[in-house]
């Protein structure tokens, strides 16, 4: 496999040239006092140089290895204490974290590139720091002040990891019917019993003490979701002086065997009367948890872009070097016994549709994740609540459609090296691999296109929709005759959009089927034409620079080719959702 190079360039340009995001910190007065573009810049500059050197060096003999676990404890494989030590020395694992407890306190528009980062690098290595900042995360946000000030500044500063611990043996994307029971003591804490399995990061040898948050149900809980709260559980108890105490009543029964991300530990937890404490308030938990999974999800978005550019970037660099038979046209390399692979127009379709993939991946997450710092950090009520709406409607595409994107391009590019990318020693069959699980954890991806369309589109009477479709014919209406390649499509998939929803709108309110008929296919439509709408922008600061670099004219044929050849998939996928529910009903049980 290629080595990994961090794609700078396109990052600098999505952030400062299309987004303008410096415009957007001079908004929103606490980041303009934190990140500037020259501040971004070196963040990204010195990102790129520790993920390429000291993780991504680790990725296939991680999964080779993978984590081990006896009595109780998991090793995790060769390099990745030292790597893991680095990573948190140079302060990444608190990137978004609040300074008042010793975090960086980038927006997430920064913290998305440096996630992409070190998930192409290793998604297995990844996933560490990122469920500690999702945990810090809901302790920032819902945990008392005391217990802020002792458990933050040590996970920021990747001395101590953190888990979230939500699914249990019988209850997955059901959590109102968890067993997990948390009995309230006399001193104020609780006393945590039950089992969680698939648990990222539960135990390891990474650091020194793991701070699990923990849903559980008080013995006066109301039934369903609603009885769920949430605990801070430490691995191994905290002295009022800050020092580690004894071992708490919790232990890893076992570690799970995986198709994938087999160098991150995915633990059986059982806690057996082990100590914690509240977080916000009882029966508040599911609040507390969503607050991460909004920052989770685009997170488990980000992964499934970054395994598609580690998938191209050894692809290209393959199709390159490769050479088989002789192009269409004639020889190229007439110095050579035949002409490299990339000169093939099958195996350009697959190239072009990773890059395409890719880069709009890439500028649809950042936007995401500047709506993320809006919702934020904005002192206006009204671009606040816009901002929330928007994330809220945006969030379950970005889960899902990125990491379905990335399913095909990984799988694209283990296809462009034939033979040779069903061999574990090329790289491409581990990122098809890894790839897989991105769109199953953090709540399927069918699971997320009902929350799309049940619970912001239909739930929202199409009002957080709204906000997305006006924003966009606010920008073709405005665009210049010389982008009428890329506005013109794009006016049509929205109008496309408009009528696909509005129709779902009304067939729902007779026949509540519609929606999960409908629901995978609208999330793809909305992906597609979400990424026309970032292609558009790109191509639109493509155009007025294409005589300075190539870079720009790369950019403009790809866009081309995303409104040629990719765009027009939302064509099939429209005629499955206006189909209807009734062909899904029309076996009972037993005829399957």
């Amino acid at each position: 496999m290629a080595d990994y190079k961090a794609p700078l360039r396109d990052m600098r340009f999505v952030l400062n040239e299309v987004f303008e995001v410096s415009k957007l910190w001079a908004q929103l007065p606490a980041l303009a006092e934190v990140v500037d573009e020259d501040t971004a810049s070196a963040i990204l500059e010195e990102a790129g140089k520790v993920t390429a050197g000291s993780i991504a060096p680790l990725n296939r003999s991680g999964d080779e290895e993978g984590c081990s676990w006896h009595e109780g404890a998991v090793r995790t494989p060769a390099g990745f204490v030292e790597a893991y030590r680095t990573y948190a020395e140079g302060g990444w694992v608190g990137v978004g974290g609040d300074p008042e407890f010793g975090g960086m306190g980038m927006p997430k528009v920064i913290g998305a590139q440096v996630e992409e980062m070190v998930n192409s690098a290793n998604l297995s290595f990844g996933l560490y720091p990122m469920l500690t900042a999702g945990a810090c995360l809901s302790i920032l946000n819902h945990a008392s002040e005391e217990l802020k000030a002792q458990y933050l500044p040590n996970m920021y500063a990747g001395v101590w990891a953190g888990s979230m611990c939500l699914t249990e043996p019988h209850a997955g994307t059901d959590l109102g019917i968890i067993r997990t029971k948390a009995e309230p003591q006399a001193d104020g804490s609780y006393k945590i019993s039950g089992t969680k399995i698939f648990i990222t990061g539960g135990e390891h040898d990474l650091t020194e003490n793991i701070i699990h948050l923990v849903l559980a149900k008080l013995p006066d809980a109301p039934a369903g979701p609603k009885g769920i709260s949430l605990f801070l559980v430490p691995k191994v108890m905290v002295n009022a002086d800050g020092s580690l105490g004894e071992r708490n009543a919790l232990s890893c029964g076992s570690i799970e065997h995986k198709m994938g991300i087999k160098a991150s530990a995915t633990c059986v937890m059982n806690f057996d009367g082990a100590t914690g404490w509240i977080v916000d308030a009882p029966n508040k938990g599911l609040a507390a948890m969503f607050t991460m999974m909004n920052y989770e999800r685009l997170g488990v978005g980000i992964q499934g872009l970054s395994l598609g550019e580690r998938s191209y970037q050894s692809a290209v660099d393959y199709a390159r070097e490769r050479i088989q038979s002789r192009a269409p046209t004639g020889p190229q390399a007439k110095d050579k016994v035949a002409d490299p692979i990339i000169v093939h127009p099958d195996v350009r379709r697959m190239l072009l549709t990773m890059k395409a993939l890719n880069e709009g991946g890439r500028a649809f997450s950042s936007y995401v994740a500047m709506q993320l710092d809006t919702a934020k950090y904005s002192e206006d009520a009204a671009t606040r609540k816009r901002a929330e709406e928007l994330v809220a409607l945006l969030t379950p595409v970005a889960k899902a459609f990125l990491t379905d994107m990335a399913l095909e391009t990984t799988v694209h590019g283990q296809q462009i090296f034939g033979g040779h990318g069903f061999i574990r020693e090329w790289g491409q069959e581990q990122l098809v691999r890894d790839c897989r699980i991105t769109q199953i954890y953090e709540g399927t991806n069918g699971i997320q296109a009902l929350d799309l369309v049940g619970r912001k589109v239909v739930g929202s009477g199409g009002a957080f929709y709204k906000h997305f479709a006006d924003e966009i014919k606010a920008f073709t209406d405005s665009a210049d005759a010389s982008l009428a390649e890329f506005v013109n499509p794009l006016k049509d998939a929205i109008t496309n959009l408009e009528q696909m929803t509005a129709d779902l709108l009304e067939r729902a309110k007779a026949n509540p089927n519609e929606v999960g008929a409908a629901s995978v296919e609208y999330l793809q439509v909305f992906g597609y034409t979400a990424y026309a709408y970032m292609w558009a922008l790109m191509a639109r600061t493509a155009l007025a620079k294409q005589d300075q670099d190539d870079f720009y004219v790369s950019k403009l044929g790809t866009a081309r080719f995303f409104f040629a050849r990719l765009l027009p998939r939302i064509h099939s996928l429209t005629a499955s959702v206006k189909a209807g529910s009734e062909s899904l009903y029309l076996l009972d049980a037993a005829q399957f």
